[in-house]
């Protein structure tokens, strides 16, 4: 069956044919490739066409696709069973790890994704806090729970959404957003502070130089808790995260993708203290049938277990090396390009002319809705190179990207733009 007949098959029975927003090409136009399976840097759709593979799960296969050892370790977990509904030795095991490696982290608590990771810290931080605020940053992406959709980035953003239709004004009353890279001004009514270290919903926009340390500051001020949304940047800026990469301690972590190895995972975490308010020992309630899955706890330990400190370096040299070739073969091509890069991510911009790189959701808008990324991306697609279908998502580059990878995708990325640019003239 081609990709149109899946996709028909697929709306039949699935609104809009996804299981994501993210996932459909409305903001670029045309019929999602339906993948049949995936090898380290690529996937294959069910026409048998191969692409090099710049989603990656979203960030979630840091090792590429379908990585043998991580195959093996969740094989060898399901021949003991898919999950129990009690105590295993692999959650123990896994959240031992994190603890090991961020700084200042002393316990974690297991859930089935990043939306809830984030929703459950929320409710830790109120419940912590006795106190109701929360503060987001506009066009910073933190799941689909009620209170935190207002002003999101990423599907949310390419969907043209300011929130979501059935998120009462009830729901985000007590959620401020403010714009990413200015410090705002708290008071005693706010519990937390969430925040993605580095903008990854929004495109890729970097913390400017002093505003994390100066959110650190404001909830220390005011006696808020800092949050760090850190599904994305956990485990991929390096060992230690955005805590170890900014030198900025917050008071949660929440992560997801990455430590589960590509199964459903996500984490929140941080002192013992804090975690103490949690039940069965605290009264802030949380629970999951699935948390703590057995398969994505060894899933999640493998692929720690396989990336160290050198290989972070050596993802973020490939990295850095491949967006100034990829800026550079775009803007001779005929486009402007800005490649941002943050250790070990990357995102792309594109515009006619030269122009400043966004630094905050507003400007981030510009680029992305300026016409150049969906005519670019079936460019890219139709070479066989897929990259996210939307200008506000970044480019995941994994450890299964070597430099020949990489420069074989400068070169398309080269005729892509030429291609484009040759439209617009």
């Amino acid at each position: 069956m081609s990709n149109v007949e899946w996709f028909e098959r697929a709306r039949a029975v699935i609104p809009g044919g996804v299981d994501s927003p993210v996932r459909s090409f409305s903001s670029v136009g045309g019929t999602p490739y339906t993948v049949a399976s995936g090898a380290g840097a690529y996937v294959t759709d069910v026409e048998g066409r191969r692409y090099l593979d710049f989603v990656q799960s979203y960030g979630a296969s840091l090792l590429g696709h379908a990585h043998p050892e991580v195959v093996a370790a969740i094989c060898e977990a399901a021949q003991r069973g898919s999950t129990f509904g009690a105590p295993t030795p692999g959650e123990v095991t896994l959240a031992e790890m994190l603890v090991a490696r961020v700084a200042g982290l002393e316990q974690v608590r297991f859930v089935s994704s990043g939306t809830e990771a984030t929703m459950s810290a929320v409710r830790l931080a109120r419940g912590a806090t006795q106190r109701a605020k929360i503060v987001k940053f506009d066009g910073c992406y933190h799941g689909h729970s009620d209170g935190l959709l207002v002003a999101g980035g990423s599907g949310v953003a390419q969907l043209g959404l300011p929130g979501s239709a059935g998120v009462t004004e009830g729901a985000v009353a007590d959620t401020i957003v403010a714009p990413f890279n200015v410090v705002p001004q708290l008071d005693e009514s706010v519990a937390a502070v969430l925040v993605e270290p580095v903008a990854a919903n929004m495109n890729l926009v970097a913390p400017a130089p002093g505003f994390l340390a100066g959110l650190r500051a404001e909830c220390d001020r005011v006696g808020a808790l800092l949050i760090f949304d850190e599904v994305i940047t956990g485990f991929r800026l390096g060992a230690g995260g955005a805590e170890e990469y900014f030198g900025v301690t917050p008071d949660l972590w929440c992560f997801g993708k990455v430590i589960g190895g590509g199964l459903p995972v996500g984490a929140f975490g941080g002192s013992a203290a804090l975690l103490s308010h949690l039940a069965p020992a605290g009264p802030v309630y949380q629970a999951g049938t699935l948390s703590g899955n057995p398969l994505a706890m060894a899933a999640g330990s493998r692929v720690l277990a396989l990336v160290g400190p050198r290989d972070y370096d050596e993802l973020a040299r490939r990295v850095s090396r491949f967006a100034a070739r990829l800026e550079a073969a775009i803007r001779a091509s005929g486009l402007y390009a800005i490649v941002p890069v943050v250790g070990s991510l990357s995102g792309l911009y594109l515009a006619r002319e030269e122009s400043p790189a966004p630094t905050n959701f507003s400007e981030a808008r510009v680029w992305a809705e300026n016409g150049l990324y969906r005519a670019f991306f079936h460019a890219m697609l139709a070479r066989g190179v897929a990259l996210a279908p939307g200008a506000y998502e970044i480019l995941f580059v994994g450890l299964s990207h070597d430099d020949e990878v990489l420069d074989a995708a400068v070169d398309v990325a080269a005729d892509a733009a030429a291609d484009v640019a040759g439209h617009l003239a």
